[in-house]
């Protein structure tokens, strides 16, 4: 890979690593003289990546990531963190290589680097994700996609003019028992599926709310903030707890929705398609900053073919199953979803890295010349196929604004207290102009697209 000057603008590793007590290391970009070992590529093969946001699932990305870097397929060149102590957490895990960046900017300009993993907060994903494919670099990025419709066309874009390969984090579709209730459900074992209910248990709410206060040393709240308005630092907005904010984490629907509901359009071929009605109802909490719908319950209504999506927060949570003699137990989690055909049902647990299909479809044996359907190597694997292939990912850019438009007009259509019609081809609600307006919204300078 060609090298840049990639000290430029970083936090400088030597004073940094003293800071923070780690040990200095080696050279950031092994040298491209360096020859293949024995059954691993050469570093001239190898994808140079950085990751920003690195706590949280940018966290297990990081630790993730090391598999490839020991099979020779990936060097990290940088990690980077609004959060010093994350920040330094990162370097001692990301090697000797990766040097430590507080902005996100400063590594998209270095030529060198191949491609980013962005685990940051909900309310940077569509910012950083588009300016990443603006210097050309492919892109893994948490779902959801997005916060805001308009956003989702931003990255759209950026992704198709750039030519760049992405991978959303909606990585239910790359486990194992995905591909098998997928081809259960796509050789009509359960018979045609018109209805498809989602479970989730509530959002939770701020019980002892506390004041506004400084933020702690380490955080750089500015840049934190990035897109979203300005506010004073409160301890309830982050970390993790900015799932509870409207504005940057929009409750479950837009957490675990992004993955449940991620299985569902991928199961019914759905990608590419969108609800023509959305009708939302829930509650909000009685106190505290947090602002997302403790409960919710929304209705996506599918035509040609005709079928039928809902988000129930709660819903009716499946019984657990015993796992067979020969399979490891283990704990399922409370959502998921029913799918009800008109022969028999379906249920699935989970939906993202933990997604289990109900016994009947574990054991389904394909009959002669039953149909087959993608099975992922991986999601990350999937990713470096579209990046070095040009193949699309399993879950693009393009599928993935599709799912985070259902969570983002559910939560629409909940705030605004009514049924909308959602005219997809164009990315608009038809004849409500009011709701038109909250499509997208202003963001910071200088963080914005």
């Amino acid at each position: 890979m060609k090298t840049s000057n990639k000290q430029k603008h970083s936090i400088s590793r030597r004073s940094f690593l003293a800071a923070t007590g780690l040990a200095i290391g080696m050279p950031a970009i092994i040298p491209s003289r360096v020859l293949a070992a024995e059954g691993k590529p050469g570093a001239n093969d190898r994808l140079v990546i950085a990751h920003i946001g690195v706590g949280g699932m940018g966290g297990y990305h990081l630790n993730d990531m090391k598999r490839f870097v020991d099979s020779g397929e990936v060097s990290i060149a940088a990690v980077c963190d609004a959060d010093e102590n994350r920040l330094a957490a990162a370097v001692e895990k990301a090697g000797p290589g990766a040097i430590p960046y507080r902005d996100y900017r400063y590594i998209l300009e270095r030529d060198d680097i191949d491609a980013v993993v962005i685990g940051t907060p909900d309310h940077w994903h569509a910012v950083q994700m588009v300016h990443a494919a603006e210097t050309g670099k492919h892109v893994y990025v948490e779902k959801p996609a997005c916060c805001t419709i308009d956003e989702g066309t931003a990255m759209m874009r950026a992704a198709k003019d750039n030519k760049i390969a992405v991978q959303v984090g909606s990585q239910g579709r790359s486990e194992p028992e995905a591909y098998l209730a997928h081809r259960y459900l796509e050789n009509g074992v359960i018979g045609h599926v018109d209805r498809v209910d989602c479970f989730h248990y509530e959002s939770p709410t701020d019980e002892n709310p506390v004041p506004d206060s400084d933020p702690p040393p380490e955080l750089d709240w500015d840049l934190w903030l990035g897109p979203m308005r300005w506010r004073p630092y409160n301890q309830r907005y982050c970390h993790g707890t900015f799932r509870w904010i409207m504005e940057s984490g929009g409750g479950q629907i837009r957490d675990r929705g992004a993955h449940v509901m991620s299985c569902a359009m991928w199961w019914m071929n759905a990608d590419g398609t969108w609800p023509v009605t959305i009708e939302a109802t829930g509650t909000p909490p009685k106190k505290g900053l947090w602002d997302s719908a403790v409960t919710i319950n929304v209705t996506y209504t599918f035509k040609d073919p005709d079928w039928i999506l809902t988000w129930n927060q709660p819903g009716n949570p499946v019984p657990k199953e015993e796992r067979g003699p020969d399979e490891p137990e283990i704990t399922r989690p409370g959502y998921g979803a029913v799918y009800h055909g008109d022969k028999d049902t379906f249920h699935h647990w989970g939906g993202d890295g933990g997604t289990w299909a109900e016994r009947k479809c574990r054991e389904w044996e394909p009959p002669p010349g039953a149909k087959d359907v993608f099975k992922s190597p991986g999601h990350k694997e999937d990713w470096f196929n579209g990046i070095r292939t040009g193949s699309k990912t399993i879950m693009n850019i393009d599928a993935a604004v599709g799912v985070s438009d259902l969570c983002n007009l559910g939560n629409l259509s909940y705030m605004l207290g009514r049924k909308l019609t959602w005219d997809g081809a164009n990315r608009r609600i038809v004849d409500d102009e009011a709701a038109n307006r909250m499509l997208g919204r202003p963001q910071r300078h200088p963080y914005h697209l």
